[in-house]
Order: C-alpha cells, then sequence, then structure tokens
C-alpha cells in the first residue's frame, strides 16, 4: 500500500466512526479538502490525481507569510495520498519530506493517519527539523475531519 513511511516520522491518527469509502469524500476536492485540511494552515490548490499539485501556505513566526507542498506522488482512492513537502522557492534540501494521509478500516470505521515523513531525505540538520515538526503537527486537521465525516454520518440504529 501506498508509499513507505521514511524513518524519521511525525505521524498523528484518529479513529472515525464511518467507512473508509465516507471519510475519502473529504478528499475528492479542493474545496472539500480546504474545509479541514485547510485549517491551522491555508490549503491554496489541491489536485486530486498523481501528479497533481498541492500548494498550502502558513503564517511565520517572524510574521511573514510561507508556502509550501509539492506535486502527488500517491493518489489511491479511499486509501492514501502522499505529497512532497518543499518550500516554495526551496531552501537548498537535498530532497523533499513527504505528507502522507492514509486511511485504513478499523473498528467499525476508519483509522485515519497523518504522516509528514522522510524528513531525513532533506539533509542538513534533520533531527532538529524533526523536532520542529513534531512541535508544530497537532490534531487540528484530523479532528476538523472527523468532526465534518460524523456530523453527516447515517444515524445507527439498534
Amino acid at each position: 500500500m501506498g508509499i513507505e513511511i521514511g524513518v524519521l516520522a511525525v505521524r498523528r491518527s484518529i479513529h472515525i466512526k464511518a467507512p473508509p469509502e465516507r471519510v475519502w469524500r473529504e478528499f475528492e476536492s479542493l474545496e472539500k479538502m480546504q474545509a479541514w485540511f485547510g485549517t491551522g494552515h491555508r490549503l491554496l490548490r489541491y489536485e486530486p490525481r498523481v501528479g497533481g499539485e498541492v500548494l498550502l501556505e502558513l503564517d511565520w513566526r517572524d510574521g511573514s507569510i510561507r508556502r509550501f507542498g509539492g506535486p502527488i506522488v500517491v493518489f489511491e482512492p479511499e486509501r492514501e495520498v502522499t505529497f512532497e513537502q518543499d518550500w516554495i522557492p526551496s531552501e537548498g534540501i537535498e530532497e523533499p519530506s513527504y505528507i502522507t494521509l492514509r486511511l485504513t478500516p478499523a473498528l467499525d470505521g476508519t483509522v485515519v493517519e497523518l504522516f509528514h515523513h522522510s524528513i531525513e531525505r532533506e539533509g542538513g540538520d534533520y533531527s532538529e527539523e524533526h523536532r520542529q515538526l513534531e512541535h508544530g503537527w497537532s490534531m487540528r486537521q484530523l479532528d476538523a475531519l472527523a468532526n465534518i465525516v460524523e456530523a453527516w454520518a447515517p444515524a445507527r440504529t439498534e
């Protein structure tokens, strides 16, 4: 399944009370992705296909705006989307890291995992970069996704 998760990885995960096919609907368009993945940073472009571009921006510590993203390298409906993560303009890293969103059916629902991984590909002080990313990623995006999906889930009958 998908891309191998690299050695240095930040992982956040959540269990959502809906099947993968329902969760995946929120991955099908820019507008739907903006509603949850665009929280905490702004999702400017999302082209849902291999080779499509993902472009995000965030407010940086010094008050500037930074952009990041890259091409989608894995797009497997109801399973995974992975894209390269590089700063724009590039800051001279050796190879970009990856951001992977993976769906796994489990416990009458779906485990959604967000990985920012393969940080070691960047070269330089990748241990410091890993530490900063661990502090930077929160549950904000996954909580927003769960709230959207579970709000529209059909009522269960006992």
